[in-house]
């Protein structure tokens, strides 16, 4: 059930009638006629804007046909008002009983606020994805929240997911790491060592040096990197991944699929995508401009071979081989989302870290490219995160050596937690996190306050069944709830019809923190009633001494309950049912 869908679906049935009756001409077309929450609760319970958006096409005031549009929808059992406002604004107020409705649909329904908007389409969501040289740090966290709960949201929205990491193995930095887990190896063998500059000195690899001891023995012991950094790179990334699991692990995040960037080289996937491009009239030799600005003194312009990348909406055409004839780091890049692409994913999502802005574009121009503009890629750009403790920065992790790990924090503080605070803002906006804020018990602190309004509900679920009464969620439905009329219960109410639409909008638009926002302000509006009924007595979830009064006033946080639930589920924080 979706009751602003309905009400919107009740709209255009209504403008058809106009039309059929003469008053609206026909051909309209009705795309943008929306029914949502007005910005004033104070004006209704929602809101249409169809008066405004047809007035134009209509040749039409909008007031006119906004007065022609109250008188039919005012006859419909579930309108109680319909009120013109401004200069064609329709304000429209149900009908108590419609909020009954829905909040014995919720406590009936299977998986309320689901929707079939995706109808199964393919959605590749990639994220984290950090180079295997290490543990994650805080800023993956964020990544892995994010990426995870929009992974989460689109599946609930109908959408067939796959959670995917790609494996940063085909560069530089895995022989920088295959070189430090070289001199971990040689202090287990008791050396004395010395990290240079550009190696990784983080104690996390001294388990990683013992284990190659332990396999290998003394046999690369003084011998030169040809007899030795093959195999250790292998082994050291093989090392580093399974930490990377872990840590994604203790945050509740499973990948679906690890894809390896190495297995892109002598396989001919490179090739094969560049060909593709190739095929398309996309691929040249030539000579690119300088760069803007100052021009480093050894820059000369030479040929290379480029991507006609402006063809498809980029600010310059890029190269994807060098003069010497070497592969850019663009190209493999390049040909994982063609992999992508030949897997048969409608949709592709990128979650990327801050430091990757001038990346988008280009890879946005070759995902079109190559998909002829059928397979859009949104680029989810992460913002850092800011770690505090006492008022005071967060220091780093010794065990990492140069920054405080994902697992640190979220010894510290708990998944549910982490989670949850990682999605208090926009992913493109920076972010704090203030280790005594995050767990202090208070209203401003968003996870205390949307589990304690589960919890609360549990706690009177509890005491309920002390009384004998029975709240399954069946009999709750089945309950008189034509008392549920008070201004503080249909705010509630009406907040929870929002879910459905909440979860399709977030979905659309790929922001999983408006799953976290939407929880805060329904916690808010349980918390409101629940205060109330220490005011008004006919307000109490517990009616004293009335069991059938009890269940018709327990419908209502219930099915608050259960929506709460799915939203937690959504972001990967688990509902508690007491605070301790």
């Amino acid at each position: 059930m979706n009751l602003f869908a309905d009400i919107r679906d009740l709209v255009l049935t209504e403008l058809d009638a106009l039309v059929a009756a003469g008053t609206l001409p026909e051909g309209l077309d009705y795309a943008n006629v929306t029914v949502e929450p007005p910005r004033d609760a104070a004006h209704g319970d929602m809101a249409t804007n169809a008066a405004m958006v047809l007035a134009k096409p209509a040749g039409m005031k909008p007031r006119d046909i906004a007065d022609a549009l109250s008188a039919r929808l005012s006859a419909d059992d579930r309108i109680a008002l319909a009120e013109v406002a401004g200069p064609g604004f329709l304000n429209l107020r149900l009908e108590p009983a419609a909020w009954q409705g829905l909040v014995a649909t919720v406590l009936t329904q299977d998986g309320y606020g689901r929707s079939a908007m995706g109808a199964d389409e393919k959605v590749n969501v990639e994220f984290v994805s950090a180079n295997p040289t290490g543990p994650m740090h805080v800023g993956h966290a964020r990544h892995a929240a994010v990426g995870d709960a929009l992974a989460s949201l689109l599946d609930y929205a109908g959408y067939d997911v796959t959670r995917e990491y790609y494996i940063n193995d085909g560069g530089a930095q895995v022989d920088v790491l295959a070189r430090s887990v070289y001199l971990r190896y040689l202090e287990a063998h008791g050396r004395e060592v010395e990290f240079a500059d550009g190696t990784y000195p983080g104690d996390y690899l001294v388990p990683v040096g013992e284990a190659l001891k332990e396999k290998v023995g003394d046999q690369f012991i003084d011998k030169g990197e040809q007899y030795w950094l093959s195999e250790v790179r292998e082994f050291a990334t093989a090392q580093m991944l399974e930490l990377i699991k872990t840590d994604l692990a203790s945050l509740g995040v499973t990948m679906d699929r690890y894809f390896s960037e190495k297995s892109l080289y002598g396989t001919g996937k490179i090739e094969a995508a560049i060909d593709d491009l190739r095929s398309k009239d996309l691929i040249y030799k030539g000579t690119l401009e300088p760069p803007k600005g100052k021009v480093p003194e050894d820059w000369e312009p030479r040929e290379q071979t480029l991507f006609r990348s402006t063809a498809h909406g980029d600010d310059v055409d890029r190269p994807i081989m060098k003069s010497d004839g070497a592969w850019t780091y663009f190209a493999p890049d390049i040909a994982y989302h063609h992999d992508k692409l030949e897997r048969g994913y409608a949709q592709l999502i990128d979650v990327l870290g801050a430091d990757h802005g001038g990346y988008v574009k280009r890879m946005k121009a070759a995902v079109s490219a190559m998909s002829d503009g059928k397979v859009p890629l949104d680029v989810k750009l992460i913002q850092l995160v800011k770690l505090y403790k006492n008022g005071e920065p967060f220091k780093m992790s010794k065990r990492a050596g140069t920054f405080v790990t994902l697992s640190d924090v979220v010894e510290m503080v708990g998944p549910d937690v982490t989670r949850f605070h990682m999605l208090t803002r926009k992913n493109d906006a920076p972010l704090d996190f203030d280790f005594d804020k995050v767990t202090e018990q208070s209203k401003d602190n968003p996870v205390f306050y949307v589990q304690y309004a589960h919890a609360r509900v549990q706690s009177v679920l509890r005491k309920a069944a002390e009384e004998g009464i029975d709240t399954s969620p069946e009999v709750l439905a089945k309950a008189d709830l034509s008392g549920l009329t008070h201004e503080a219960e249909i705010a509630l109410a009406r907040k929870i019809a929002e879910w459905p639409r909440l979860i399709e909008i977030a979905a659309r638009t790929h922001e999983p923190h408006r799953v976290a926002f939407y929880l805060y302000e329904l916690a808010s509006e349980l918390h409101a009633l629940y205060n109330r009924g220490n005011e008004e007595h006919g307000l109490r979830f517990l009616q004293e001494g009335d069991p059938t009064a009890t269940q018709a006033k327990i419908a209502l946080p219930v099915a608050t309950a259960i929506v709460i639930s799915s939203g937690l589920g959504i972001l990967g924080v688990t509902p508690v049912d007491e605070m301790r």
